[in-house]
């Protein structure tokens, strides 16, 4: 079912605007492989009267470097709030997550992409009676980041970023991109383009947004692992973001606020709405005001519209899940797991994560997180 009705979807995405266009934005992302709850981000410290602690405990987690930071300012406030609580997680990537959760090593995971059967399966021999399930956290959106000289403002659409990030445009002066940018300066030059070496949600979020835009273009299934040809890679959101600010005539993917902490233009994508729809966090709003869940019971894996040509709605976004048991939890960490994640997913924690980049998730959404929570055993 829609999360929102089409009466109530403005409104919200009004909202959620009106807080994320306030906002100063700061990384998406952290590829620190080790934080702990005493190191992390400084940011607006949440009202201890905010956070119901729990039980103190150790949680450790793994997975998602989009949510790096995210995580980094709520563990920050949570153990500011509940001494004796540690929260350890490591940004390995969204596929190293999955399988540090699907071994047992970790009490949740963090990943851009919703559970595979496949994985929800594997979930089972460590969720003793039940399962892993996507639990919605963190909202943000994938920008397509360009470093090409004497170009300030680019369009792309579906097909044609599906075919350079295929190699099949290989310049930038193609017709095919100067159709899009008419009265641009673009360069006779060759075109290097930048894709993840890791397994990543971010990979996964693009490849479905190619398939579904891509009008045929895009001849690979939606992936956490690269298999287009061409291109060159790295490690991590933040590798392939130092990579785009170094090599000229260069694209690559990130979130939003890697684009905007390592000062790179982020291209406009013309869906077929009037107009080509900026990467904002404002225009990412409007896309999750429409998602739908896909998940059943307690699971709220969520389906978005990678095709949306609605008016300010932008189409390349991304969704970061919690996956963790809905039964089975360790005895001794259920509790702060719970804790946890009911600060995160509330207003404070929605909040605290919007100052630093993120789109605070529509609250029709939120409230079905925090009516899963507390069933979590």
């Amino acid at each position: 079912m829609k999360l929102q009705r089409n009466g109530r979807s403005k409104a919200l995405a009004i909202g959620a605007v009106a807080l994320v266009s306030s906002l100063s934005l700061a990384a998406c992302g952290s590829d620190n492989n080790n934080t702990t709850a005493s190191g992390g981000s400084s940011g607006s410290a949440a009202p201890a009267a905010s956070i119901n602690c729990g039980k103190p405990g150790s949680l450790i987690a793994a997975g998602s470097t989009a949510q790096g930071t995210a995580i980094d300012v709520w563990k920050t406030n949570f153990s500011g709030a509940c001494s004796g609580t540690t929260i350890n997680y490591q940004g390995v990537g969204s596929g190293a997550g999955i399988q540090q959760f699907t071994q047992g090593k970790v009490q949740f995971a963090g990943s851009d992409s919703a559970l595979k059967p496949a994985e929800v399966d594997a979930s089972k021999a460590v969720c003793t009676g039940g399962q892993g399930i996507d639990l919605p956290m963190a909202g943000g959106l994938i920008s397509l980041v360009f470093n090409v000289e004497g170009v300030d403002n680019l369009v792309l659409d579906g097909p044609t970023a599906a075919k350079i990030f295929d190699s099949q445009i290989t310049k930038w002066n193609d017709p095919a991109i100067v159709a899009l940018n008419p009265g641009a300066k673009l360069p006779d030059a060759e075109i290097q383009s930048f894709h993840r070496s890791d397994d990543s949600g971010t990979t996964d979020n693009l490849t479905k947004y190619f398939a579904a835009a891509g009008n045929g273009a895009w001849s690979y299934p939606s992936s956490k692992t690269w298999a287009a040809k061409g291109g060159q890679s790295a490690n991590g959101s933040a590798g392939v973001a130092a990579q785009v600010k170094q090599v000229k005539n260069s694209i690559s993917y990130v979130e939003l606020a890697y684009a905007q902490t390592n000062s790179l233009k982020s291209a406009a994508i013309n869906t077929g709405a009037s107009k080509p729809v900026e990467a904002t966090a404002a225009n990412a709003a409007n896309t999750f005001a429409k998602a739908q869940i896909a998940g059943t019971g307690s699971d709220l894996a969520l389906k978005l519209d990678y095709a949306t040509k609605d008016e300010g709605s932008y189409p390349l976004v991304l969704v970061t899940y919690e996956i963790v048991c809905d039964k089975g939890n360790k005895a001794e960490t259920v509790d702060t797991l719970k804790s946890f994640l009911t600060y995160t997913v509330s207003e404070a924690g929605q909040k605290a994560a919007g100052e630093k980049g993120y789109v605070p998730l529509p609250k029709e959404l939120t409230d079905k997180v925090s009516a899963v929570i507390p069933t979590l055993a």
